[in-house]
């Protein structure tokens, strides 16, 4: 049985780290385009992207990845993302979609917009999908196995190019969303952006103490802290600036949190277990629910392997005074 003609003919990726890494492992092994050219900053990375076998081309520059694609996904920093678009607006085919995968949106519509000519289709995406993980090595094709992905079209986009483009997130594995961009920065806010933040800030807390060593913050990182800084070995780059283009919505979102945490310290100072527990069995029960929806695995410990119980002799009987 033969397969589906490809959604797109060619894809152009600009930027090839973790998540356009992925795109193009995916998109291959789905067969949804027909071919892929993909361009990076570094040389080295360029290297690497061809020693990987993950394009069909790898070109120097971005202005000439995009030429003669149907498909255009940038897959680089947000604050990067405004003078790539004007690099790239004159030498994109008309009728190509131009999309990115960025974590904050309104800030992409606002420095990409203005540089893509009106023949072109612009429908920005978030895929929510990750880990601390970056460079071309970083990817693998079941990233976004049931991850979703959040499409922001401005207003008045195509909406067959709309669909077109989910139908492409969905054949390489994703759920597909669709909201409007300050929506989006603002549900991002609360469920990427802060636990980001404050896991950067615990992190950095710990290594400032002089009370503690370091080498005790590292031999006794219990679960909790131990995830922390997963989630803060992130890129530095994309997130300094996802919280400089998502200022507004994160700052918010702090200021609650700070609201927050006000009312645990005052519960905390005055011994109120009760207001303790209450918000305790609150929080779990949202805990419960991202298990349910099949957001995360239900397996303890974070579905983490452990040793076997190391196979020592066992010890003697105890043999008390006398016997």
């Amino acid at each position: 049985m033969s397969k589906p003609a490809p959604l797109y003919n060619r894809l152009a990726l600009i930027g090839v780290g973790l998540i356009g890494s992925s795109i193009a492992r995916a998109a291959r092994a789905q067969g949804a385009v027909g071919s892929i050219v993909a361009t990076a900053r570094s040389e080295t990375t360029r290297k690497r992207v061809a020693e990987l076998g993950l394009a069909d081309q790898v070109v120097e520059t971005a202005a000439a990845a995009v030429a003669g694609a149907d498909l255009v996904i940038v897959c680089i920093p947000v604050g990067a993302c405004g003078p790539v678009a004007a690099d790239i607006g004159p030498h994109l085919m008309p009728g190509a979609t131009v999309s990115d995968v960025g974590s904050v949106k309104g800030s992409v519509v606002r420095d990409m917009a203005p540089h893509l000519p009106k023949t072109v289709h612009f429908v920005p995406a978030h895929p929510v999908a990750g880990t601390e993980y970056s460079g071309p090595d970083a990817g693998f094709a079941e990233l976004f196995v049931n991850r979703w992905c959040i499409l922001t079209p401005p207003e008045g986009q195509d909406p067959a190019a709309v669909e077109k483009l989910a139908a492409f997130w969905r054949l390489i594995g994703a759920n597909v969303e669709t909201m409007a961009p300050d929506h989006h920065d603002l549900v991002l806010a609360v469920t990427s952006h802060l636990p980001h933040l404050i896991a950067y800030t615990i992190v950095g807390t710990a290594d400032e103490l002089e009370s503690v060593t370091r080498s005790e913050v590292l031999k006794f990182s219990a679960g909790g802290f131990r995830d922390f800084t997963r989630i803060a070995a992130s890129d530095p780059t994309m997130w300094r600036d996802v919280f400089l283009a998502n200022k507004d919505a994160v700052l918010e979102m702090l200021g609650r949190f700070n609201e927050d945490v006000a009312a645990l310290t005052k519960a905390i100072r005055r011994g109120d277990g009760d207001a303790l527990f209450e918000h305790f069995t609150r929080t779990r029960a949202i805990r419960k629910g991202i298990v349910q929806i099949g957001q995360d695995s239900p397996a303890p410990d974070f579905g983490r392997p452990h040793p076997d119980l190391p196979h020592e002799p066992m010890p003697k009987p105890y043999a008390a005074d006398g016997d």
